[in-house]
């Protein structure tokens, strides 16, 4: 029987998590395959501390329940702890508003996701160590720099309990004040910092983000390399014909689109920026970004 540490963060997906998490985990424990402990959490980054605590205790099978956040949190309790050390695992229960990891491996949601860990199937997972100002954290989905971020600034402030749909909403609100912003970079190829304004930066682990929006189409979470998407500046009503392509990935073929690959990227940022990261809206004076290899399994 497999041991797992449950994180189970009730607030996800508008509430919604706290509702049917209950049951979908009485189920895995009725099957007998799974020996479950739960922990809730009551306020943000509490999971860091639960999973953190769950592997110095011998845990190494986590499962999250919840959203892309939830997932977020269990990784930054992790590492950098487990870098070097045994390697744990994380299972998904997707119960929150983006899920936007397990995407890249299936569009059945929970159906899928349970099948996963009643089999036990796993493979090793690639993670993006960030260093910034004030210490270092890990992601396994996507940082995304510029428009992006700033319309997920507004939406968790004014449209969090819209979902995917308040997304969209704050799309159209930060539109208003479109303006391309540089933000210095190099990638470990590169000689000389890249200065010039953009309407966004992605660098990506995994394919998707804010649920359905195929930021980076070429990401693989597995082949140990960081994906690297720019958008030069577009004017408003350019964007707004553009905008559906993000959730096809038919954004990259536009002539202000380009891409690459990295294993290390480096940045010369005069101070705090807006960031989107695996989902969450954080102020980051970001120094640097590097990829480590298969450090995480996932239970897909």
């Amino acid at each position: 029987m497999q041991r797992f540490f449950a994180i189970l963060n009730p607030a996800a997906g508008n509430g919604r998590c706290g509702q049917l998490a209950p049951a979908a985990l009485a189920r895995l424990r009725q099957e007998g395959s799974l020996d479950i402990e739960i922990a809730q959490t009551m306020r943000p980054g509490e999971s860091s501390a639960l999973a953190a605590d769950a592997y110095s205790r011998g845990f190494r099978n986590f499962l999250a329940v919840g959203g892309d956040g939830t997932s977020f949190e269990i990784v930054n309790g992790l590492f950098p702890a487990a870098c070097g050390a045994e390697r744990p695992a994380l299972g998904f229960l997707p119960l929150g508003t983006g899920n936007s990891f397990l995407r890249d491996f299936t569009t059945e949601g929970s159906a899928h996701a349970v099948e996963a860990l009643r089999s036990g199937r796993r493979r090793a997972c690639d993670l993006i160590r960030l260093r910034h100002a004030g210490g270092e954290l890990y992601y396994m989905n996507l940082l995304s720099l510029g428009f992006p971020a700033d319309a997920g600034e507004l939406a968790n402030r004014r449209f969090k309990r819209w979902g995917e749909m308040g997304y969209v909403l704050a799309v159209l609100g930060r539109l208003a004040r479109l303006r391309p912003e540089a933000f210095p970079h190099r990638l470990a190829a590169a000689s000389a910092w890249d200065r010039r304004p953009c309407l966004f930066l992605a660098f990506s682990n995994s394919k998707f983000t804010g649920g359905k929006m195929m930021i980076a189409p070429e990401a693989d979470p597995t082949d140990g390399q960081i994906e690297y998407v720019r958008w030069g500046p577009v004017g408003r009503l350019r964007l707004l014909w553009l905008f559906p392509r993000l959730f096809t990935g038919t954004h990259q073929k536009h002539p202000r689109a380009s891409r690459a690959a990295s294993q290390r990227v480096e940045f010369d940022l005069a101070g705090p920026v807006n960031a989107l990261v695996d989902g969450e809206i954080l102020h980051l004076q970001i120094r640097s970004l590097e990829i480590v290899p298969g450090a995480l399994d996932v239970i897909v």
